[in-house]
């Protein structure tokens, strides 16, 4: 077995465990694990800004710049986007188009929302790892934790993110942080997405909950708020 290989597999251990210990902490604490995912969208969400911010002052207003800026936050937005992939499942607020599905019996329907959650599933697994397609005559390989694993065998460095020299002197560290640490939201966010996946297939099958995309929030606030918004407009004409 290839040392790569042997990396996959330590890497899919432990995505196994995250996994499963997500699933049990979620059962005991739902709203703690909600708002540590909210917690985590709103930091690096926060930090992009923060760091575009003092980017653009420092460019513009003192000819300076902090140095790997751009990079790193082209990273933390991956982060945000790769991470925010499960959220989206797990509170209905992605975007689909549902006007065909909704003509459907309510058989159909629910038929096609559960294909729709299971498509979401092989989409996730199959960037997490394509080796087994092989099974069905497919002539890809390897994934995002097979990518990762090669990542952490050469320990490459990022291009210009370096950590700040009073931290990697003294422990004696490469002074440019290395790049299988910013590439570990891919088998962590594609794994999450695939959790999430799963689970919104099962709420589906068991009738909690319709699509794995956006509801009709927005419709159903304006039909409970119209005749408010009406009342207030006929206030404003009689004034």
């Amino acid at each position: 077995m290839s040392k790569t290989a042997i990396i996959s597999m330590w890497a899919y251990i432990g995505i196994a465990l995250m996994i499963t210990t997500l699933f049990f902490a979620e059962r005991k604490f739902p709203k703690a694990i909600a708002r540590m995912e909210e917690n985590i969208l709103a930091f690096l969400l926060t930090f992009i800004t923060l760091l575009s911010f003092v980017q653009v002052i420092l460019r513009y207003g003192f000819h300076s710049g902090i140095g790997g800026a751009l990079e790193l936050t082209s990273i933390t937005f991956a982060w945000l986007i790769l991470f925010g992939m499960s959220y989206g499942i797990r509170t209905s607020t992605h975007l689909g188009v549902d006007i065909f599905i909704r003509m459907l019996p309510p058989k159909a329907f629910k038929a096609v929302a559960i294909f729709g959650a299971l498509a979401t599933v092989l989409y996730a697994v199959i960037l997490i790892s394509a080796d087994w397609l092989v099974i069905f005559g497919g002539k890809t390989n390897g994934g995002a934790v097979t990518y990762w694993s090669k990542m952490f065998q050469i320990d490459l460095g990022l291009e210009d993110v370096k950590y700040p020299s009073w931290f990697y002197e003294p422990l004696g560290l490469d002074e440019r942080v290395k790049r299988w640490i910013a590439y570990l939201i891919l088998p962590i966010g594609l794994s999450l997405l695939a959790y999430r996946s799963i689970q919104a297939m099962v709420d589906i099958t068991k009738g909690k909950r319709e699509l794995i995309i956006a509801g009709h929030e927005a419709e159903e606030l304006v039909a409970e708020n119209k005749d408010i918004l009406k009342e207030k407009l006929t206030k404003g004409e009689d004034a």
